[in-house]
């Protein structure tokens, strides 16, 4: 049979060998991915901020271009309405 004191050494071992591990799964399987995907989504919103700024842009820039509208032109032979008398 094992001394008790080598009971209480291993227990402690087997202890912090499974907390090691837990801790390990958590920052491996949880932290890391969440940083990466919050990384990620920043970069995307600032795409889309991106966009939406370049969008609003070419509207503004639209907006003060005036519209003209095609004039007649001169070559046309207009006839004048006068009213008849009878």
């Amino acid at each position: 049979m094992l001394p008790l004191y080598l009971c209480a050494t291993m227990i402690k071992f087997i202890f912090y060998g499974l907390l090691i591990y837990l801790l390990y799964k958590l920052v491996f399987e949880i932290v890391v991915p969440i940083t990466k995907v919050s990384a990620q989504m920043k970069e995307k919103i600032h795409q889309m901020q991106e966009q939406q700024q370049k969008f609003q842009q070419e509207q503004a820039q639209a907006s003060q271009v005036p519209k003209t509208e095609p004039k007649p032109t001169a070559d046309k032979e207009y006839i004048e309405f006068e009213e008849l008398k009878s």
